[in-house]
């Protein structure tokens, strides 16, 4: 029996299957054709940071993060609101983080840290869904399961409006997912009923994805040559009879096909070819581990890549002992878990990943979001029906801070600002719609394009505005 929160292993064959049934499903229930509607209109392409991007990487710390004990410190307020953590300097004049921050200190000055998020879902399920996929949940602060009409995932309306021009058979990938809300997997994460071949490949643990393409050895080319003749025979029949699936299932064999043929991309699942330093540096952890992977797969050329940087928003509920479970969710012992866990990792991961990526030359032309779901709140207070033994700190969408870096970003830029308790935005407010309005926008997609489902349904591929002000730096 497969416990609750906890993923059966799959295979390498098993994964291979998924992609096949994803397609004969796909074929059997959804077997129409999804159309695009809408070119680059004139009104976005004077959008600042309009087509800088050519990739995207999405840092998602789910659980919420305190904003006021790392990025929006609030020295001045009383104890019960400041908490427990000091401020350093960063590289920016004038900007201070956490105490527990200092290698994001030195480095604060390669980001945009934007202090005004805010929005009024309270709670992680529909929280993380409107992040997820840039739409506001029916059932508002809840944590409703996914649905077969759930809108998709952003990263799948991505795959759907932008051509692939990569080897790859996929253009966007979860790594480190299923995101657990805070035991099942939470909405947001489908395809809901656009066409099977939008499916981001579901990379699962950072350590184990290699595993998932593992081959023992190579497979024959003959074999392969005699699998697609004895698969197009099978077809033929198929088509005798009309059989509206089979255009879908015939695109999800040339995905597996192509990732048999591409040893580039498995190579890359494979962190271990790292040198020991490079591994050292990232961190010996899930989230570590996820943002090298999550490079490697630009390198790759895989455009959109989401890396959930823990896969559970409050798995230290239910196990304490066990770092790798540890989410932002911090309703008590707010303190020791992000003194002792979620800060020294996410320190040591977005150092490394930042550095990395200027060296590597790609920061240039790569978007790097970091994002929760929304922030903690402005009091320091116990919780008695959930676990720990000291004081935390409540959800809290009203305000947060999120941070934005490469593709032209204004560099070192400090934008928005928050009341003295850091409760309520007081400036260049936006919300998770505006947030993913710029990110396709600054990927060259008009937010404006719209698209048809399998279901003739027809809808945005984005709503909300984006964010010039990550571009000219005020």
């Amino acid at each position: 029996m497969q416990m609750p929160g906890r993923r059966l292993p799959v295979d390498r064959r098993g994964f291979f299957a998924q992609w096949v049934a994803t397609g004969i499903f796909a074929g059997s229930t959804c077997s129409g054709s999804s159309e695009i509607k809408g070119a680059p209109a004139q009104g976005v392409s004077n959008f600042p940071g309009w087509n800088r991007a050519k990739r995207v990487l999405f840092l998602f710390a789910s659980g919420g993060p305190s904003h006021i004990d790392t990025l929006d410190m609030k020295p001045d307020a009383p104890k019960e609101v400041r908490g427990a953590f000091s401020s350093i300097q960063t590289s920016i004049p004038g900007y201070r983080v956490c105490e527990h921050l200092p290698l994001f200190s030195k480095l604060a000055d390669k980001f945009c840290i934007f202090r005004s998020m805010s929005h009024d879902d309270a709670d992680h399920g529909t929280a993380c869904f409107l992040t997820l996929t840039g739409r506001f949940h029916p059932q508002k602060s809840g944590n409703p399961p996914p649905r077969p009409d759930d809108p998709p995932t952003l990263s799948a309306v991505y795959s759907r409006v932008k051509t692939n021009s990569t080897p790859l058979p996929f253009s966007a990938a979860h790594v480190n997912g299923p995101l657990l809300t805070p035991i099942e997997p939470g909405p947001g994460q489908g395809i809901a009923q656009l066409p099977g071949w939008t499916r981001p490949a579901d990379l699962g643990n950072p350590f184990e994805s290699a595993q998932k393409f593992h081959l023992n050895s190579p497979i024959p080319s003959v074999r392969v040559d005699g699998r697609r003749i004895l698969l197009g025979q099978i077809d033929q029949l198929r088509r005798r009879y009309d059989d509206p699936g089979v255009l879908t299932f015939d695109q999800q064999q040339s995905r597996a096909y192509q990732l048999l043929d591409q040893p580039g991309f498995r190579n890359a699942l494979d962190c271990q070819t790292e040198d020991a330093a490079t591994l050292s540096r990232f961190g010996n952890h899930r989230m570590g581990r996820g943002c090298l992977l999550g490079r490697r797969l630009l390198e790759a050329g895989v455009p959109w890549v989401t890396v959930f940087l823990n896969h559970s928003v409050r798995g230290q509920d239910d196990h304490p002992n066990e770092p790798e479970w540890y989410g932002w969710d911090t309703h008590n012992d707010i303190f020791q878990s992000m003194r002792d866990v979620l800060l020294p990792r996410f320190d040591q991961a977005i150092s490394a990943l930042m550095e990395d990526l200027g060296q590597r030359g790609l920061l240039k032309d790569t978007l790097v979001i970091c994002a929760g779901e929304f922030g903690r709140a402005p009091l320091v207070a116990a919780e008695r029906t959930f676990a720990g033994t000291s004081p935390g700190r409540k959800h809290w969408p009203a305000a947060y801070t999120i941070l934005a870096a490469g593709a032209g970003i204004s560099q070192g830029s400090v934008i928005g600002q928050t009341d003295r308790h850091g409760g309520q935005v007081l400036s260049n407010r936006a919300n998770p719609k505006d947030l993913m309005a710029t990110v396709f926008s600054s990927l060259g997609v008009n937010p404006e394009t719209r698209i048809t489902d399998t279901l003739g349904k027809e809808f945005s591929a984005i709503e909300g505005m984006p964010i010039g002000s990550w571009w000219s730096g005020a």
